[in-house]
C-alpha cells in the first residue's frame, strides 16, 4: 500500500515497531532483498529534524571524542591531526583511514579525496570509514599515521540533522551522490534502487516497517533478576547463538547505560560448562580474550555471560551479582 511518510510511520507503529531503521550495511542488504525494485521508491524511518548531531558513518554511538578546541563549527566532517579532531568542509580533498571488520584493522589510503568519496571507497573495499571509539583506538590510529608520515586523515565522524523515527542514534547513511538536497522542502528519506534520496514527505510511497525481536532494558539488575524480568514481561533473556543474533544485539546495545549487558548465558557448575538458559550448548562464540575458557570456582561466585556495550561487542564473564542493563527476546 502507498502512504505519506507520516501515515506510514503511524501504520508501522500500530502494526509493528516503527518505520525501518538501517543501522549498517548488513541491514541495508537485508532491506534491499525485501523490496520490489520496480517501485519508484520506498519510505524508511529517516527524516530531517532541526538539530545537528555528530554521528559515525559506521553507525557506532558517539561516546568518545578528542576535539581540538570547540566541537561546534560550521563544517560537517572531521579529520584527525596529531591525535586531535578538527572540523573541515566535507568537499576538501584529504587522505583517509578505513576500518576492516574482518581483520579488526585500520587501513590508511594514500589517495586524497573528499569525505564522501572516502566513505564510498571504504565501503567498497573494507567496511567503512573508521570510527574512533576510545582513547586506545585514537592512539593506535595516530601511531599508524606517525609510522607512515601522514599528518591528516578523514575519520568517519560527520554532523547532520537527520534522525530515525524510532530515535535510534545510528549514523549510518547511504545517500545517492548529490543527496540529500533541498533542505527546506525534502525532509523524508526513501530508498530508490539501492541508494537513498530525500523527497517531499507528502507524496505517497510504499514503505518498510521493522519489528524488534530484541529489546534493551535500561534497568540495572543482577543476572537472576534480569532473567525473571524478561520471562515476566517478554519471553526470555536473549540467547546469542548465531552471528545473525549477535548483529541484532549490536543494533540495540548502543543505548545501554552500563559497560556491558546481560545475555542468557551462564556457567552450569554441575557440568563445568557454559550453556544458554534453555539448555543449548554454546556453538557460536564471541568471547573476549581471557573469558569463557577454563573451570570456574563455583564455591565463591556464580558467573554469567554479558556483551560489552562498546568496541567490538565481545562477550565477558561476570559474577551474576553485578548490576547491568540487559536484553530480552520478544519472540
Amino acid at each position: 500500500m502507498k502512504k505519506t511518510w507520516t501515515e506510514a510511520q503511524r501504520y508501522c507503529r500500530e502494526k509493528y515497531t516503527d518505520l525501518a531503521t538501517v543501522n549498517n550495511m548488513n541491514n541495508m542488504k537485508q532491506l534491499i532483498k525485501s523490496i520490489d525494485h520496480s517501485l519508484y521508491g520506498v519510505w524508511i524511518g529517516l527524516h530531517r529534524s532541526s538539530v545537528h548531531k555528530w554521528k559515525w558513518s559506521l553507525g557506532d554511538p558517539v561516546k568518545y571524542t578528542n576535539w581540538y578546541g570547540d566541537s561546534n563549527g560550521p563544517d560537517d566532517c572531521v579529520y584527525m591531526r596529531d591525535g586531535s579532531w578538527h572540523h573541515q568542509d566535507c568537499n576538501t580533498n584529504m587522505r583517509f583511514i578505513c576500518y576492516n571488520e574482518s581483520s579488526k584493522g585500520f587501513i590508511i589510503d594514500d589517495s586524497s579525496v573528499s569525505w564522501r568519496d572516502a566513505q564510498i571507497f571504504c565501503r567498497q573495499h573494507h567496511t567503512d570509514l573508521t570510527s574512533v571509539r576510545n582513547q586506545t583506538e585514537n592512539q593506535q590510529i595516530q601511531k599508524i599515521m606517525n609510522d607512515t608520515n601522514i599528518y591528516e586523515v578523514w575519520i568517519g565522524l560527520f554532523s547532520d540533522s537527520w534522525e530515525w523515527s524510532d530515535k535510534r542514534n545510528s549514523g549510518f547513511r547511504n545517500w545517492d551522490p548529490c543527496e540529500p538536497n533541498n533542505p527546506y522542502t525534502e525532509k523524508c528519506a526513501m530508498v530508490g534502487g539501492v541508494k537513498w534520496n530525500n523527497v517531499v514527505c507528502s507524496i505517497s510511497l510504499t514503505f518498510v516497517c521493522h519489528e524488534d525481536n530484541l529489546i534493551l532494558i535500561q534497568e540495572n539488575l543482577s543476572w537472576s533478576e534480569a532473567l525473571r524480568y524478561c520471562r515476566e514481561n517478554h519471553v526470555d533473556l536473549v540467547s546469542v547463538d548465531s552471528e545473525e543474533i549477535q548483529r541484532w544485539v549490536m543494533d540495540v546495545i548502543d543505548e545501554s547505560s552500563t559497560d556491558a549487558v546481560w545475555m542468557g548465558l551462564h556457567y552450569y557448575c554441575q557440568m563445568n560448562l557454559w550453556i544458554w538458559i534453555r539448555g543449548e550448548a554454546v556453538c557460536y562464540q564471541n568471547w573476549a580474550p581471557g573469558n569463557g575458557a577454563g573451570l570456574m570456582d563455583c564455591n565463591t561466585e556464580h558467573r554469567a555471560g554479558a556483551v560489552q556495550s562498546g568496541g567490538d561487542h565481545l562477550w565477558i564473564s561476570l559474577p551474576q551479582s553485578h548490576k547491568l542493563n540487559f536484553i530480552c527476546s520478544r519472540k
